[in-house]
């Protein structure tokens, strides 16, 4: 009888070995966790749609965000849900719109804790699309002059990271224009280079307020068939400075992960989105899932295909169970 002169398992065989002998790791300093940030004082509102996530006001939006810096995590990043809405989504460039308000508010109470923002008008107007609407289109280039006043607002207040996310053509030139003009040369852009219109969007939608109130937004998101497109998108933001790039949603792209990561030099930042995030929910709620296995194999594959931060609602229990050293 024969046998292997191979033997694979002999690395297997123990916890500590197979620890020694890992080739992927996620740690709590990769991720980034999100938070929806909204008027008054004293708010703490579940989000139905994803179970462990709130409505918070500035105040609540501080102390959760002093949870996440204990805990380890690397960043939060900020949405926005305005007092009113318009049709050019002015509250987003407030000085004192609740996304400003909520860095300052932060920044005051946690010291390490990398603070992001979502820059994006769709939080705020009142026809739920990400640019200026005229004649029921969604215009490009006035739009771009809008997000340059959201990202410099959101450096005023204090804002480590600008994340602009609406998919509009030529708007980091237009914010790294806008930031360095107004001293903020030193803050780096983390664009949404290869956003797709996805279906995993769902959930997000309730916790942002931000669904279209008509049409859809294939003009300007991409099409989920298409990767070089997605090299394409990523070449020209980097040309136009962005410092990281991002690839929305997650596990279903992590082809485009892998591209990104093997052809750029930037870091690449993954969103492991709300409907990836409230399936697993679902399905653990029933029993169906081992919840923290599914988490820890989600994020592994995330990091796996090539990306350096992952922004994610799991990041506070992955964070909980790496502290237990689980």
């Amino acid at each position: 009888m024969s046998f292997p002169s191979e033997r694979p398992r002999r690395l297997r065989r123990t916890g500590r070995l197979r620890a020694l002998v890992r080739e992927t790791r996620v740690v709590p300093e990769q991720l980034v966790y999100p938070l929806f940030v909204a008027p008054g004082r004293g708010l703490r509102r579940e989000i139905s749609s994803l179970p462990g996530c709130f409505h918070l006001s500035a105040d609540e939006a501080a102390r959760e965000a002093e949870k996440v810096e204990r805990l380890g995590i690397g960043g939060v990043i900020l949405f926005g849900l305005p007092e009113a809405k318009d049709p050019l989504g002015s509250e987003g460039y407030s000085e004192d719109g609740v996304v400003q308000q909520a860095v300052r508010t932060i920044r005051a109470s946690c010291s390490e804790l990398v603070v992001m923002t979502d820059v994006c008008l769709c939080e705020y107007t009142s026809h739920g699309h990400c640019g200026v609407v005229e004649d029921g289109e969604v215009k490009n280039d006035p739009t771009l002059e809008l997000l340059a006043r959201m990202a410099v607002s959101h450096a005023r207040a204090g804002a480590h990271v600008l994340a602009p996310s609406d998919m509009m053509d030529g708007r980091v030139a237009a914010i790294r224009t806008a930031l360095d003009a107004e001293g903020y040369s030193e803050l780096p852009i983390l664009s949404y280079a290869a956003k797709y219109a996805s279906a995993f969007y769902g959930p997000f939608r309730e916790a942002a307020d931000s669904a279209p109130q008509f049409g859809d937004r294939r003009g300007y998101q991409m099409d989920p068939a298409n990767v070089r497109e997605a090299l394409r998108e990523v070449r020209l933001d980097v040309e136009e400075g962005a410092d990281i790039v991002m690839v929305k949603p997650a596990l279903p792209y992590l082809d485009v992960i892998r591209a990104v990561h093997e052809r750029f030099d930037r870091p690449v930042a993954a969103y492991n989105v709300s409907g990836e995030y409230a399936m697993v929910k679902a399905a653990a709620e029933r029993g169906w899932v081992d919840e923290e296995r599914i988490v820890k194999e989600t994020l592994n594959a995330i990091r796996r295909a090539g990306a350096d931060i992952i922004l994610t609602y799991h990041a506070k229990d992955f964070a909980a169970w790496a502290r237990e050293g689980r």
